[in-house]
């Protein structure tokens, strides 16, 4: 039996700050700790989103991709679906659609996952382009990010929460990417204008969070040189 309380993380967001972007997890190895959850391949190689147990890509050219197994990974969430209907949403903006989730789900000390599914207009989404050893950091990595844009589409807005206390494990407050229903559309959400649809929640009791302990780099990087949080927010926004 699944575990639906466990929100699984390999790596953290902070590491991708000074760069560290190898690819430590397999998305196979991914795949065994849940069905539905984002991320991203060695390199910052796209935006991933991953529904209904199948792995999503999408890249630096706005290509939405079904990924292999033997993709890696610096950095992803997962977790097994048990999502619970907490409301819905008429024309509201993204502003108006975290506050409205943070005051009916009132829990906004723990971990949860939320989607949104139904149809979005001026939706704007980004993906980054692959980049090779040595790497940049996450700051100047991200300058080289696509950018992409729909007037109006029906899709899920897939999205994690993390407390504040959790900032730099992860984002504090909402991680957002977008995958559009026929899959042609999607990415790291940057800003929707107006959206309508079914919100699910599904909260967690458990954080597990998996360390890249096989890799050298990150066992000896000196975390304290570097302007994390400035640059994570900067990059992830």
């Amino acid at each position: 039996m699944t575990n639906t309380t466990v929100l699984y993380q390999h790596g953290t967001l902070a590491l991708l700050v000074p760069g560290l972007l190898a690819g430590t997890l397999t998305m196979g190895e991914l795949l065994q700790h849940g069905d539905t959850g984002i991320g991203t391949g060695e390199g910052l190689d796209g935006e991933l989103i991953i529904l209904d147990g199948t792995p999503y890509q999408v890249d630096s050219a706005g290509r939405v991709n079904v990924v292999a197994d033997a993709i890696t990974l610096p950095f992803a969430n997962s977790h097994f679906a048990a999502y619970k209907p907490l409301m819905t949403v008429i024309a509201a903006t993204r502003s108006a659609v975290e506050k409205q989730i943070l005051a009916t789900a009132e829990q906004p000390n723990i971990f949860f996952s939320v989607k949104l599914t139904g149809t979005f207009t001026d939706v704007t989404t980004r993906a980054v382009a692959k980049s090779q050893p040595p790497y940049d950091s996450l700051a100047e990595t991200a300058r080289h990010q696509s950018i992409f844009k729909r007037k109006q589409v029906e899709g899920t807005l897939l999205s994690y929460y993390a407390p504040q206390l959790f900032d730099g494990v992860a984002v504090g407050g909402f991680h957002h990417h977008f995958l559009s229903a026929d899959h042609d559309f999607g990415g790291h959400l940057l800003e929707f204008g107006q959206a309508s649809g079914t919100v699910m929640i599904q909260t967690f009791a458990t954080l597990e969070q998996h360390f890249p302990v096989a890799d050298a780099a990150y066992q000896h990087h000196d975390f304290s040189q570097d302007n994390i949080m400035a640059d994570l927010h900067q990059a992830e926004g």
